[in-house]
């Protein structure tokens, strides 16, 4: 490729590098939604049953132990939603690493740059998925977890909810945030613009650890309203999405705390335990 032919398509960085953050989130939440679907049963009596996140309607008995083929397709299904949830909100930093790095394009390869940069980002988010899949595994075998995979009991929802509610107006709730809000300030505190594929995984990797630090107690909040509740899941990745790019960022996450503190003692008062 000639030097002009290069400049040129650089240039398009933001389409190409947004466009492609769009399919990924569009297969993404194609994915969900066909999950989401396989586990709407029709109204079947699901008792004594559980559904394995699968997409082809896979049931087993309630009281049999995970099979290593149900851990795996669990851990698919947290890896692509937190993907789907999450990357709409990192297209800003991601967007704007590609930019440094046009900008600075004579020491490395911008878009490949890139490329490693944003899995760095989801390797931090897969990682989290492996935790929520032992801890879905854990609450499951608790037999704490319907077929909706909710929280059957309104006691360990309250403190959920509760638990998040106050971790929004936490001092490390506001560092993380911090981080993610202003992307030029992130890579400018971090040694800006990485042109080899191991210093942007790693970059990638601490931007998504400070975005796990920012979402996680928000990502717990799934077991309250079910892993598998579309609806539920849109409203945490638009909450996600005002936290970290409306003005207000800060006060969206600060009222999201009271309301889940609210919705967290009506549950401890006017539900049974």
């Amino acid at each position: 490729m000639t030097d002009s032919a290069l400049e040129i398509v650089l240039r398009r960085d933001r389409w190409v590098i947004g466009g492609a953050i769009g399919v990924i989130v569009a297969l993404a939440w194609s994915y969900v939604l066909w999950l989401a679907n396989d586990m709407n049963m029709g109204g079947m009596d699901m008792t004594g049953f559980r559904m394995i996140p699968a997409g082809i309607g896979i049931m087993l008995p309630a009281n049999q132990p995970w099979r290593a083929i149900e851990f795996a397709y669990v851990l698919l299904m947290w890896t692509v939603m937190m993907i789907g949830m999450m990357a709409p909100s990192a297209a800003p930093m991601i967007l704007m690493y590609a930019r440094v790095g046009r900008q600075g394009k004579a020491q490395g390869k911008p878009f490949a740059a890139t490329g490693w940069f944003a899995a760095g980002y989801l390797l931090a988010w897969s990682s989290f998925s492996l935790a929520a899949t032992f801890l879905q595994w854990v609450i499951e075998r608790a037999a704490l977890l319907d077929f909706q995979m909710a929280v059957a009991s309104n006691l360990l929802g309250a403190i959920v909810l509760i638990a998040a509610g106050v971790y929004q107006w936490t001092p490390l709730k506001d560092v993380c945030l911090a981080q993610c809000q202003s992307p030029l300030q992130f890579l400018m505190r971090h040694g800006g613009f990485q042109n080899r594929p191991r210093g942007c995984l790693l970059l990638g990797l601490r931007h998504g650890g400070y975005c796990v630090g920012c979402c996680w107690v928000l990502m717990a909040l799934l077991f309250v309203g079910g892993v598998m509740n579309v609806l539920w899941i849109a409203l945490l990745a638009l909450l996600v999405l005002l936290e970290k790019l409306a003005p207000v960022g800060r006060w969206v996450a600060r009222a999201a705390g009271i309301a889940c503190v609210a919705a967290g003692a009506w549950l401890l008062v006017f539900l049974p335990q």
